[in-house]
């Protein structure tokens, strides 16, 4: 019962924390995750709740990337494996244990004015960024980029970040077809 209140507390430190960058950053703002190894950046403005992972129902014929729907506060969201859907391999990041029996990865929803009822599945919470920490990354010739995938940036300890526009995403055609 602790574990639960524990969890309660901290969910709600961490809207009330994000509620609070929201009100006061006029400068750009970002819920930085990892995901397969890669640092993302989700705009604050853009990016809703965060929940623990919950029962997954797996949908028929749809794409491996898409793991089903979640009843997320009594309303049903696809659940997207971002990692999957980008093409990028399941590493085992290099970051520090968790103790047994405790779950890092997290759901975070789209922004309910995005009008999508969708969430990614993040193997990590990494705080809060602001624009002030990062500094723009050199592009490099790697290809073409998805019209979701925003600006590269790095930040004091040299890691780099990738801005993931979240109402772009929603928009995709690609993600927005699910069926295999």
């Amino acid at each position: 019962m602790a574990n639960k209140e524990a969890l309660k507390a901290l969910q709600e430190r961490l809207a009330q924390r994000l509620q609070d960058a929201r009100q006061q950053a006029p400068a750009r703002s970002w819920l930085a995750v990892d995901i397969a190894g890669q640092g993302f950046l989700l705009p604050l403005d853009q990016a809703g709740e965060i929940f623990s992972p919950s029962a997954l129902h797996a949908v028929p014929h749809s794409r491996p990337w898409f793991l089903g729907v979640a009843n997320l506060r009594g309303q049903l969201h696809g659940v997207v494996d971002l990692a999957s859907f980008l093409g990028m391999p399941r590493l085992q990041p290099a970051l520090p244990a968790v103790p047994e029996g405790r779950d890092p990865s997290r759901l975070v929803a789209f922004n309910a004015a995005l009008q999508v009822n969708a969430a990614l599945w993040v193997d990590r919470l990494l705080g809060l960024r602001n624009a002030a920490a990062l500094q723009l990354a050199p592009q490099g010739g790697a290809g073409e980029k998805p019209g979701f995938m925003g600006q590269t940036m790095r930040d004091d300890q040299g890691r780099t970040w990738y801005e993931l526009n979240l109402a772009a995403l929603s928009a995709d055609d690609a993600f927005l077809r699910i069926d295999a």
